[in-house]
């Protein structure tokens, strides 16, 4: 299978607007705290399938209209997705529900879907196969391949949703779909937006620590100089795929264990991060083995805000909208070198204990409440900010993502995957389950060239590029 580069175009063939199928009262939907504590940035995702093959016949016509048809019912729950964004009279964004529609696009694609890299996103899908989002909150781009595969692929606004709520609406766009007999079908899950369930405290109670975590960007510092920047392009960041094997994961969480005599033993997701730590550490620190390596780590908040609480746990399931803290730690290179994973990994669960409470995400909401309407960041999406001059990135897990239950009528995708470069300083990183469902794990992985070019060459065995050889046998 090919896995080098392969030059090929994308023609649009189509561009229209999917509104709601059913209209709605024109009303404003205010963002939540912890949603106005979200950079304006895009997050896309795509899904590749193999010839699809439904009921209604084989026609592209017969397919595409099944998925906007099916689109616009799910954009009567998901209505969200079918606003746009607007700023109010503080300066802050709101969600304008109006029911202006999805820009949707078809497009046809001259090179079979087993010939694109996948391995190199940045070649293959960026620009390409997942869409630019120019309007609204969501957009949808359904690429035909010169096979007869197909890719499906969405890019919607950070603010208004997260991975766990977007997760909800492709499952549900998908049931809606799918070929049934009951008309009136409703889809497993309904969105909740119930901002009320994220409303600050009086009086707020603010931990110390979430002023370490988080930072009013009227309080950032300047951008860096012209010379410092260029020498940071000298070192772009880009996008590659991997896979992991289910044996190569097992290795690496007893590693990670081996020293530990606590009775809780690290996740996969815990050693994984400290592996990650350790070895962008190990990159960086060949020019300075002085620099501060910096790691966060997304935690999603829905079960810490249920507390227990079996009827709150049920609505937070449910709710769309970010639920989402990142928590981080620095450490001299030199020193995530030199000791050992389970080490690393102990230090990992150091700070990640910091905010898997009720008290963590509370606090957090009362922290935006203290500041707006300055807007606030997490301080690990600054970068290399604070003078240490090391790198810094984010690992973000996606193991709920379902793309497996993606199916449209015509069969699961052969690949999903996040694609986000999201142009800041800072890496991303987002472990997801293959497709194979056999253990192993995929990974999108948005570092610095030289960093990725490091593990590549000192782990073989662990960080492999994805290809269609590994997806297909």
């Amino acid at each position: 299978m090919c896995n080098g580069k392969v030059e090929f175009s994308v023609n649009m063939t189509n561009e229209e607007t999917v509104a709601a199928a059913l209209p709605m009262q024109e009303h404003w939907l205010p963002l939540s705290n912890l949603d106005l504590i979200l950079p304006p940035v895009d997050v896309s995702v795509f899904f590749c399938y193999n010839k699809p093959i439904i009921t209604i016949g084989t026609h592209h016509n017969n397919i595409v209209e099944c998925l906007k048809n099916s689109l616009a019912e799910a954009l009567v729950s998901y209505y969200a997705f079918a606003g746009e964004i607007v700023a109010n009279s503080m300066g802050e964004p709101e969600l304008l529900c109006n029911n202006r529609g999805v820009d949707f696009v078809e497009a046809f694609a001259d090179i079979e879907l087993q010939s694109l890299n996948l391995y190199n996103p940045d070649e293959s899908v960026e620009g390409k196969l997942v869409p630019k989002k120019k309007h609204g909150v969501l957009a949808v781009q359904v690429t035909w391949m010169k096979c007869g595969g197909l890719v499906v692929a969405c890019t919607f606004d950070h603010r208004i949703a997260d991975a766990y709520s977007a997760n909800m609406f492709f499952v549900s766009w998908a049931e809606i779909a799918r070929p049934k007999n009951n008309k009136s079908f409703i889809p497993t899950t309904q969105p909740c937006f119930r901002r009320s369930l994220l409303t600050p405290r009086r009086p707020p109670s603010i931990h110390p620590s979430l002023y370490d975590m988080y930072v009013p960007i009227t309080d950032l510092p300047p951008p860096p100089a012209p010379e410092l920047e260029s020498d940071i392009k000298t070192d772009p960041i880009i996008s590659r795929i991997y896979y992991v094997t289910s044996e190569e994961l097992n290795n690496m969480q007893s590693l990670a264990n081996s020293n530990n005599s606590s009775s809780t033993k690290r996740s996969k997701l815990e050693s994984f991060s400290a592996l990650l730590w350790k070895m962008v550490a190990a990159a960086a620190s060949t020019d300075n083995e002085n620099i501060v390596a910096k790691m966060g780590l997304v935690v999603d908040g829905r079960k810490r805000l249920s507390n227990g609480d079996k009827n709150k746990e049920e609505i937070m399931s449910s709710y769309f909208g970010n639920v989402l803290s990142i928590p981080y730690g620095g450490r001299l290179g030199n020193e995530l070198v030199e000791n050992p994973l389970s080490w690393v990994a102990d230090r990992v669960h150091d700070f990640l204990e910091e905010a898997v409470t009720e008290e963590h995400f509370l606090g957090l909401i009362d922290w935006v409440e203290e500041h707006r309407p300055i807007p606030g960041l997490a301080r690990i999406y600054c970068g290399s900010t604070g003078g240490e001059g090391g790198p810094t990135f984010v690992v973000s897990s996606g193991q709920r993502f379902p793309e497996s239950k993606v199916d449209f009528g015509w069969g699961k995708p052969v690949l999903g995957s996040y694609h986000f470069p999201w142009g800041g300083d800072a890496g991303y990183v987002m472990p997801m389950p293959s497709p194979k469902r056999n253990g192993d794990w995929l990974l999108y992985m948005h570092l610095p060239k030289t960093h990725l070019h490091y593990m590549e060459a000192r782990a073989p065995h662990f960080f492999r590029p994805i290809s269609w050889d590994y997806l297909l046998n």
